[in-house]
């Protein structure tokens, strides 16, 4: 087996955003649940035996930090809708496209009355979690941007949130009483999936958000605040990583540009301890915003795909890991994918396999590069 890398505190050296491709037993069983083929409690069961086993296959890839795959959602934000009431969705104001220049429309959340935090969201499946891995394990949320963004002020009902800022505090309690209560089931790794501030790096997108009534730059700094306000007050062994998305579905994405339009700003104002940044491919821009970055900051450098199965060479990831260290030094940096393998129940066009192979080779890469450290 790869060694293991030697860094105790998360993020680790290799890393991995969370999702992961769907076992064909699970997508059968998850199909024979929608047409009440089987109850809910046994597809529950059959659940429970596919994420032990993607745990056994993580840890067997070397890599020091573990997820449940987010084996129990449709997609990665469909359980806050599931489990807050108030939510529904509706279709959003942007399409995602793809290499062939094809576009689809996606549903995003809607507030259809007042909601509040009534039970746990996420609190069993991490209490899972934590009960069958040796490695630390990763809980993985949307952003509260998630729950506005697609739909600006259209995502509420002015009748029930008159106040935009009102709506705001809700979210930010929302999920600060969630990320509470799984710090007190013992949860220490967290990490905030956003795609609305990967988004506004895109000039389009810039203008979309202008027409809507925004001013993109302020948007974004009041997404800031909102991160800010829903990860408050965490005991200081607690990490917060903050992955920024241009979205990942089968393969498509929803946005263009570096992240020069937005670095000044995430890198100096939101309070978390790493970013996951997506660098996979062209669109990602270069490594000159990481000059932005605090010296207390990590980056892990999303420079393996998952939007494809071709397995990336060794040598060429450490090249550009060296050219990020240009920018920021070598002990602030990590390696990881872009984007979940499967951020929706669809997963993303690879198999099974070269998921494996795509961990194995960050594994192996981080430990050439940073062994001893």
């Amino acid at each position: 087996m790869t060694r293991e890398i030697l860094k105790i505190k998360p993020p680790f050296r290799a890393e991995h955003i969370g999702s992961l491709l769907r076992p064909q037993s699970l997508k059968d069983a998850w199909k024979r649940t929608e047409s009440g083929a089987i109850t809910k409690s046994e597809y529950s069961a059959i659940v429970d035996n596919a994420i032990i086993d993607a745990v056994r296959l993580q840890e067997q890839t070397g890599i020091k930090v573990t997820t449940d795959g987010e084996f129990r959602r449709k997609s990665y934000w469909s359980h806050f809708l599931e489990a807050v009431d108030g939510f529904e969705v509706r279709k959003s104001d942007f399409k995602f496209r793809d290499a062939g220049g094809n576009t689809r429309d996606f549903l995003a959340p809607y507030v259809k009355s007042r909601f509040s935090r009534t039970k746990s969201i996420s609190g069993s499946d991490f209490d899972f979690l934590s009960g069958i891995t040796t490695r630390t394990p990763k809980l993985t949320m949307p952003s509260p941007p998630t729950m506005h963004f697609w739909r600006g002020r259209d995502t509420f009902d002015s009748a029930i949130y008159p106040d935009e800022e009102l709506y705001f505090a809700d979210l930010a309690k929302l999920f600060n009483d969630e990320i509470k209560d799984l710090v007190a089931r013992g949860c220490t790794y967290l990490q905030i999936d956003d795609v609305p501030l990967a988004m506004l790096c895109d000039e389009n997108v810039r203008n979309t958000v202008a027409t809507r009534g925004n001013d993109p730059n302020q948007l974004a700094k009041r997404y800031a605040q909102l991160i800010n306000e829903s990860i408050s007050d965490l005991p200081e062994d607690v990490t917060v990583g903050l992955h920024l998305c241009r979205g990942n579905l089968k393969g498509s994405w929803l946005s263009d540009g570096g992240y020069e339009a937005i670095a000044p700003l995430i890198f100096n104002e939101i309070e978390v301890d790493g970013f996951f940044l997506e660098y996979d491919d062209l669109r990602s821009g270069g490594f000159e915003p990481l000059r932005h970055l605090l010296q207390d900051k990590v980056v892990v450098l999303g420079l393996v795909t998952t939007k494809s199965p071709d397995l990336e060479k060794a040598d060429d990831i450490k090249r550009k890991v060296d050219r990020a260290a240009r920018y920021i030094s070598m002990d602030n940096l990590a390696i990881s994918p872009q984007c979940g393998f499967s951020s929706t129940v669809f997963g993303n066009p690879l198999t099974i396999d070269d998921q494996w192979r795509k961990l194995e080779l960050l594994v192996e890469v981080a430990d050439d590069i940073w062994s001893g450290n």
